[in-house]
Parts: structure tokens; C-alpha cells; sequence
């Protein structure tokens, strides 16, 4: 709706940016207070925290312009404006993942403890970038003229212009936020190492599963699903096989 959040002279802060920044330290400080809580160092905290975005900013670019190649691969600069939107979810996770796996690994930190502490904060975290989405009109919905339907009308959006369309960036918002309510519900009752983080990521896939059938933006990949789809039930599957697997071995 605003893409630009402030504007002096030649120098602007896009307001994209703003809310995924802003996502990415509230993410960081829900991780920090609950690594007080169970005795973690915080610096190992800290430390992962600049790999996680590291691996973010990258796999979650390389993804959405692999996904928009035929608009990028004719102007192969604009990849690097991150400014304008444009970090797609799964890339991000995947890059993350590789890169706190890599630096767990290194140090010989325990896995599945610090995934479960960190996965309340990708909620949240994501909960405040979707905003940001919103904000510059990416990620946006099909048409419709349902009471909460959203017009996007600043010529700098990237969403469709004069149009009422699914606010779908306010649904993923909506929905990790439900997300992260219900893993701070469960953290003090886990059963096993691991279980909060599979709980996020089938709950994550199901919910992205379903948002996308509201996405506007050129979403087909293999049939009537989109790629995002499709990894959202390589997820599900992935979590649920964990799940189920985990919590045998913790009752050995």
C-alpha cells in the first residue's frame, strides 16, 4: 500500500525492507529471551542468527528470481534489488537451513534443542515481514469483492492497480501468527527434540498449501499447483515422517 516508508530528498527507506529488518530482530530477540530461559549462550544465539539471514537473503533471492527467470533473465540487474520485494519463503528456508546446519555441525551444537527454540521466532519474524509484503503490493491475491478485499492504488506497488483483490500477504501474516501462538502454547509440553520445529513446518505447509489457491501473481508449476505447493507437501510429508519418527525414538 506504502512502498516507500520515508522519503528525504534523493534518499528513501522502502518500507519492504523496514518489516522484514524489523521481523528479522523481533525473531532474533524471542529467540535470545528463550535461550535465557533454557541456560543457551547467548552468543551462540547471536552467531547463528548472522548465518540464518545470511543463508535467508540468498537461498529466498535465488529461488524467487529462479521462479520469475523469464522477467529477470532480460534484466538480470534488477535480481539485485532486493528494495523492491521479491524473497520467496521456501528459498529462504532451504538457505537458512543449509547454513545453521553447517554452523550447528561446525561447533557440535545439539540440533533438533536449538531448532525448536528458534522456531516460535520464524513464525513471528515472518508474521512482521508479510507486512512488508503488503507494503510493496508483492505476493498479492486474485481478485475478489469480499468485504476485506484491499486496493492497491501507489503507482510504486507492485501489485495490480485499481483492482480489489485477496490482501493474501495479511493471510500469511495472520496465519504465522496463529502459528506462533500455538508453538508457545506447546513448547513447555514438547515430548521429544525436535517436536516444536516439525509442529512449525506442517503447520507452515498447510497453511501455505492453502493460501496459495488465493495468490494472484503467476503461480502454475506442475497441474493446477504452484511450486510453492509442491514444497508445501514435501513439507508436510517431511514434518510428519519426523514427527512420528521422533517421537518413537524418545520413547525408546
Amino acid at each position: 500500500m506504502h512502498p516507500i516508508l520515508v522519503k528525504i530528498g534523493p534518499l528513501s527507506i522502502p518500507t519492504y525492507g523496514f518489516f522484514v529488518a524489523a521481523g528479522f530482530l523481533l525473531g532474533m530477540a524471542l529467540a535470545l529471551k528463550r535461550a535465557r530461559q533454557e541456560g543457551v549462550k547467548p552468543e551462540i544465539i547471536t552467531d547463528l542468527a548472522f548465518y540464518i539471514l545470511l543463508g535467508t537473503l540468498l537461498g529466498a533471492r535465488i529461488y524467487y528470481v529462479g521462479e520469475h527467470w523469464a522477467y529477470f533473465k532480460v534484466r538480470p540487474w534488477e535480481a539485485l534489488y532486493l528494495w523492491r520485494g521479491g524473497l520467496a519463503f521456501y528459498g529462504g528456508f532451504i538457505g537458512a537451513f543449509a547454513m545453521a546446519l553447517w554452523h550447528v555441525k561446525r561447533h557440535h551444537f545439539p540440533l533438533w534443542p536449538l531448532a525448536d527454540l528458534l522456531a516460535p521466532s520464524i513464525a513471528a519474524g515472518e508474521a512482521v515481514g508479510r507486512l512488508g509484503c503488503f507494503s510493496a503490493g508483492c505476493c498479492y491475491g486474485k481478485p475478489c469483492q469480499l468485504p476485506w478485499a484491499v486496493t492497491f492504488t501507489n503507482p510504486h506497488s507492485l501489485a495490480p492497480l485499481g483492482i480489489p483483490l485477496h490482501p493474501t500477504q495479511l493471510y500469511h501474516a495472520l496465519a504465522n501468527l496463529l502459528i506462533f501462538l500455538v508453538l508457545i502454547w506447546l513448547y513447555p509440553k514438547r515430548r521429544f527434540k525436535g517436536e516444536i520445529f516439525f509442529v512449525y513446518l506442517f503447520l507452515y505447509g498447510l497453511a501455505r498449501f492453502a493460501i496459495e489457491f488465493f495468490r494472484g501473481d503467476p503461480r502454475s508449476f506442475l497441474g493446477p499447483l504452484s511450486l510453492p505447493q509442491w514444497f508445501s507437501l514435501l513439507a508436510m510429508a517431511v514434518a510428519g515422517f519426523m514427527l512420528i519418527y521422533l517421537g518413537k525414538k524418545g520413547e525408546e
